[in-house]
């Protein structure tokens, strides 16, 4: 598709769009592990609660210490319908994007936790998995790599983190540092002045450095370190990678996306889905294949899903067309990497993408790739948005030189019996004057058939050919008749008999 639409496009770019992360303490994050830590500390199990209220106070503290040394106040949301996302734009409108602490919500949110138990059969005393309610912080910022971002910090032991980035805010700080002019709207880049050079730094995001970052926030707004003698180990929860084709006109990408938008929703099969995501259907997953298609404010949206990943298609602002892969388990899919074995040395095999965050270079071959299948199918499809195109243009009313020209109207008999009479083949040759046309035409006036071809030099079906009274159809004009009639003949009047 981008060869085909290459004079077209502005640039296309893959980047990373959303991407979450959990964070969890290592010895702390299951039962068996915090059953091990209180042991190895001689803590009674059923303490548990009594070893736990002091850290969700620490908790509790820091972000009254942050939010007091920010000028900001902590906001409670009761209700689940509000957005938080809504809030946090509200500030940021009055407050500006530079870099620190812009905001904190808390909200009364699920969590994971456990549950003492004692075993009367074996008299053991552990702590069994449980889940229940605690007080949520979402402290968001403004970093200074990444742009906008979230990191959602329960109250209650394990201390399960959630972080949020946008890899389009990253990638718009790289360009701002490496002096390339772009235009970001909501996390569409409209305009870039250099597309590879922004393409090369997209595909830099480092594992390493991100890593780095979310060290930083945790220690900064969940102090856990000396209490569990551990850092965070950080996995992906869900990620998102888009490939954007950004059009240099609304009028080019409308009518093709409507037009792709309904073939891939009658063409598009289960097996496709499968191919798309790089996966094979099997019974337990036969269940989850589906599309689902849904217009939403910013326009129409296709979504393919296949278990815990979706291919989807949408357009942002008229300009844009994304093809975004989504998943929320990357285990799902399988690459060639170094495996261990528990008995024997490592080899390189296929296993399944690691969840850590040192995935993301492997990660990003990967969702490309899914992209590179989706746009491939989708470039196969049959492209009518030309002709789309050339109806609107040749059936609406314009003005021109200040006097309004009406379009054609297919199903006029009047307006038939003209574009017939120039359909004829004889004219493709020598062309056709007025007198050509008169016999042809009976009961109409030589000034009628003057203002009509003047109309229809006006919408571009005839072109006049210099220092003469002598016309050819168009190849628009020609493509335009063939059809109505095509439409007529064969589709409507059969349909009405």
């Amino acid at each position: 598709m981008t060869e085909r639409y290459r004079e077209r496009l502005a640039g296309v770019l893959s980047c990373y769009d959303r991407i979450i992360v959990t964070g969890t303490l290592p010895g702390a994050c299951y039962a068996q592990g915090m059953t091990a830590f209180l042991s190895a500390r001689q803590i009674r199990i059923f303490d548990y609660p009594r070893f736990a209220e002091p850290l969700r106070d620490r908790v509790r503290v820091r972000a009254a210490e942050l939010a007091r040394a920010a000028g900001v106040t902590i906001e409670h949301v009761a209700k689940s319908h509000i957005r938080k996302e809504g809030i946090v734009a509200k500030v940021l409108a009055r407050r500006g994007d530079d870099p620190g602490l812009v905001h904190i919500i808390s909200a009364m949110e699920a969590c994971d936790s456990y549950k003492p138990w004692h075993d009367k059969r074996t008299h053991r005393t552990f702590l069994r998995p449980d889940s229940g309610k605690c007080l949520h912080y979402y402290f968001y910022f403004i970093d200074a790599e990444l742009g906008l971002i979230y990191l959602r910090v329960p109250t209650w032991c394990p201390f399960r983190l959630q972080f949020y980035c946008n890899g389009h805010s990253w990638l718009a700080r790289q360009l701002a540092g490496a002096g390339i002019g772009f235009t970001l709207a909501d996390n569409a880049f409209l305009r870039i002045d250099d597309w590879a050079r922004a393409q090369t730094l997209a595909d830099q995001l480092s594992p390493a450095d991100l890593h780095h970052i979310l060290d930083r926030y945790a220690e900064q707004c969940c102090p856990m370190r000396d209490a569990f003698a551990q850092s965070y180990h950080w996995s992906f929860m869900q990620i998102e990678y888009a490939t954007d084709l950004v059009f240099r006109s609304q009028a080019v990408l409308q009518p093709l996306y409507q037009q792709l938008s309904r073939q891939a929703i009658l063409t598009v099969k289960a097996e496709h889905v499968a191919t798309f995501l790089g996966h094979k259907i099997t019974p337990q997953l036969a269940q989850e294949i589906g599309s689902q298609f849904a217009t939403r404010i910013e326009g129409a949206c296709l979504k393919h899903r296949f278990g815990k990943s979706s291919i989807k298609i949408y357009d942002k602002f008229g300009l844009v067309l994304r093809i975004e892969t989504t998943t929320n388990d990357v285990s799902a899919f399988k690459h060639y990497r170094l495996v261990e074995h528990r008995h024997g040395p490592a080899t390189r095999a296929l296993a399944p993408v690691k969840k850590t965050i040192y995935s993301l270079n492997d990660l990003r071959d990967i969702l490309r790739g899914c992209n590179r299948r989706y746009l491939e199918y989708l470039s196969s499809l049959d492209d009518f948005s030309a002709g789309i195109r050339a109806l609107h243009r040749l059936t609406q009313p314009r003005v021109i030189n200040g006097r309004n020209v009406k379009g054609l109207n297919f199903f006029s008999r009047v307006e038939q019996t003209l574009l017939a009479a120039l359909q004829r083949p004889g004219f493709n040759i020598a062309g056709l004057r007025r007198a050509n046309l008169l016999p042809m035409l009976a009961g109409r006036s030589p000034a009628t058939l003057t203002r009509q071809l003047a109309r229809l030099r006006q919408l571009g079906i005839i072109k006049r050919v210099t220092g003469t009274y002598r016309y050819y159809l168009t190849r628009p004009g020609r493509a335009a008749i063939a059809a109505g009639r095509r439409l007529t003949e064969h589709t409507i009047i059969p349909a009405l008999v």
